[in-house]
């Protein structure tokens, strides 16, 4: 995880072809069912996956909370990159950029925030947080190819 200004980055390494990796990130169904860190699950009121898209879901906790979220795509160039605004609560943009290195995909996930203070007080969580909806990523590729 590298920190710089307002921002938290990780890259991960997928041995799976960027156009599956992509799809998992696109795929309603897919990106439901492992958005968001370990023990939480997903419920997607609207996901229109395309710039200027929609993208309402309830994060459900392990604790039985329930957290709405709401999403805006900004930008989306296929099987390279995915920008969304996350628009309510904590203001922040993810980034997420694919690059194929012989068959497999390195995935590069950006969340920068809006306000410093906002992200001072999101960093310990988000930090791991990030690293958990990676791992999940990584799990749901796994059984997608079995």
């Amino acid at each position: 995880m590298t920190i710089v200004e307002n921002q938290l980055m990780a890259t991960r390494e997928y041995n799976f072809p960027r156009e599956l990796v992509f799809r998992a990130w696109t795929t309603p169904d897919l990106i439901a069912q492992w958005w968001g860190p370990e023990g939480f699950t997903n419920t997607n009121q609207v996901c229109d996956i395309k710039p200027g898209g929609t993208w309402r879901f309830i994060m459900h906790g392990p604790d039985g909370a329930d957290y709405p979220n709401h999403n805006v795509f900004v930008e989306i160039v296929p099987s390279e990159r995915i920008v969304l605004d996350h628009v309510s609560g904590h203001e922040f943009r993810i980034t997420a950029t694919f690059e194929s290195i012989e068959g497999s995909t390195r995935v590069t996930f950006r969340q920068r925030f809006k306000e410093k203070e906002e992200f001072e007080k999101s960093k310990p969580i988000c930090i791991e947080a990030n690293e958990q909806l990676l791992d999940k990523l990584g799990e749901l590729l796994e059984n997608l190819t079995d």
